[in-house]
């Protein structure tokens, strides 16, 4: 406590007893209390009034609920139930169950076991040698590679003058435009049309033709006046027919002798 006493008005501040709500930070305002109106939500301290939802048109109940004429009982369905006739369907034969086939003396091959009963010579197939695991991963002297002695990128070396054969430079040579002047051939020539009297040009187009009736006419070698056969007497003519069979049978007159 300091030595000197503030007094706030007719009272003296002190340290309480015991701790009070003012000590304890509230959120304030954050909670909103809940509505007294509509059906969500509703305070339940409040009370509540009826309500009423806008609840869809429910279908008229049809008087008469039976299936109608598409209903087809069939014709094997009687009163007390189905019929006892025999009905067969047209299946497929089913496949008969095969027997055990019990293996005759040529199924065993008796030759092929002495590998494994007796004693044989050894063997060796011709097959690709196996990538076995390497035990010494040391590179060899193949897996270095000395820095070049050639040219000017040597850092322990002394390396001879080089020269570059590179393009020749436009700035500080003979030929640089200091200026930046045009020469003569940037200017074009300007059509003397311009200035004196133009003469007259001509185009060269297509021919024009006169509209009319592109149709193709027949010529008179496109006519046959000596196959015309209305106007005069026809020579006979005469097709080659079909070739008949030899076995086709005569015709048989019945009361012939």
């Amino acid at each position: 406590m300091s030595p000197v006493e503030v007094w706030v008005g007719p009272w003296k501040p002190h340290r309480p007893r015991g701790p009070i709500a003012a000590m304890y930070n509230s959120p304030g305002p954050t909670y909103a209390l809940p509505g007294a109106t509509g059906m969500n939500n509703h305070d339940p301290r409040m009370q509540k009034g009826p309500a009423f939802s806008f609840g869809t048109r429910h279908r008229d109940f049809l008087a008469n609920s039976s299936p109608g004429p598409g209903y087809l009982v069939p014709s094997n369905i009687t009163r007390v139930g189905r019929d006892g006739t025999p009905a067969f369907s047209v299946y497929g034969r089913p496949k008969d169950i095969q027997p055990f086939k019990t293996p005759g003396p040529g199924s065993y091959s008796p030759e092929n076991s002495t590998k494994t009963i007796f004693y044989s010579a050894p063997a060796f197939s011709l097959s690709a040698r196996t990538k076995l695991f390497r035990n010494d991963q040391t590179p060899g002297p193949a897996a270095y590679m000395l820095p070049p002695v050639l040219g000017s990128r040597i850092v322990n070396k002394a390396s001879a003058p080089n020269v570059s054969f590179s393009g020749r430079s436009a700035i500080g040579s003979f030929h640089e435009d200091l200026r930046k002047t045009p020469g003569p051939g940037t200017y074009q020539v300007v059509d003397s049309g311009v200035y004196k009297h133009k003469a007259p040009e001509y185009s060269m187009t297509g021919r024009n033709f006169t509209p009319g009736d592109m149709t193709k006419k027949p010529g008179p070698g496109a006519h046959h006046p000596e196959r015309v056969t209305f106007t005069a007497n026809k020579a006979p003519s005469y097709s080659f027919g079909i070739r008949h069979s030899e076995y086709t049978a005569p015709i048989i007159v019945d009361g012939a002798d």
